[in-house]
């Protein structure tokens, strides 16, 4: 099935690795070119090689939590693509802790990231975008249920999603999309790290995994490829969804 995605220009945050990278990948690969933006400048210089260097992608050193970010994305996606198709909204997950152990200053500092920082840069992106174009945005499972020893996820996700469905449903009449991602438990390095605070962290993999219906833990580029199509305009008429990709784990559809 051709997505449509050649030529496309989408920009992506928290794009030098993870589920981002792994976004940005699949759309590159379909024919898309992307900006991709991380507070990590050595490393996204290195993903933007890995994708083929920058006839294909950029990279913009920034942090979500500053006020003009995406305003200087779609700048940086136009002058250099000449066009801005939509964008992938990551954000990296606050340190684990239960709500008990997290204090008011760590709630504050993760709200301008993680909630603030994303809700500018959907509107900002929404706002800047065409009609056909769509918004996707990286949540997590803790969306609909809390996770254990991440409080400050399972506090600020379903905010979050709802957020985005009524954005989805205001900016529809324009013609723009807006898309809730849930992952589960994927293999990023964000999953590695969170394995190894436990006690044992082989046997925390083996019960995640036990969890899961289909058996496993996830790929970066299965996430990727889903993303990848949620952005694309072969997914013309998805908006306003949470969309979980957790090989089965949520208890719930």
């Amino acid at each position: 099935m051709d997505l449509g995605l050649t030529d496309q220009v989408y920009v992506l945050t928290g794009a030098s690795r993870g589920l981002g990278f792994a976004t940005a990948a699949c759309l590159v690969a379909d024919g898309a070119r992307v900006v991709l933006a991380a507070r990590d400048a050595a490393g996204l210089a290195a993903a933007v090689e890995r994708l083929g260097g920058p006839d294909h992608a950029v990279a913009v050193p920034a942090d979500l939590a500053a006020p003009d970010t995406a305003e200087r994305l779609v700048a940086a996606a136009t002058d250099r693509f000449g066009r801005f198709d939509g964008a992938l909204v990551s954000v990296g997950g606050p340190r684990p802790a239960a709500a008990t152990a997290v204090d008011d200053q760590q709630w504050r500092d993760a709200f301008e990231t993680v909630f603030l920082g994303t809700v500018r840069a959907v509107r900002t992106f929404a706002d800047a975008a065409p009609a056909g174009s769509a918004v996707a945005v990286v949540l997590s499972t803790s969306a609909r249920m809390p996770l254990p020893g991440l409080g400050v996820s399972n506090g600020f996700r379903p905010g979050l999603a709802a957020v985005v469905k009524e954005f989805a449903d205001g900016y529809a009449r324009q013609g723009v999309r807006l898309v809730s991602l849930l992952p589960g438990r994927i293999m990023t390095d964000r999953n590695v790290e969170l394995f190894a605070t436990a006690a044992d962290p082989q046997r925390a993999r083996a019960d995640a995994e036990a969890a899961i219906p289909l058996g496993r833990l996830g790929e970066p580029a299965e996430f990727g490829r889903v993303a990848a199509f949620v952005l694309s305009p072969a997914a013309s008429y998805l908006t306003g969804l949470t969309i979980p990709v957790d090989g089965g784990a949520l208890p719930y559809p």
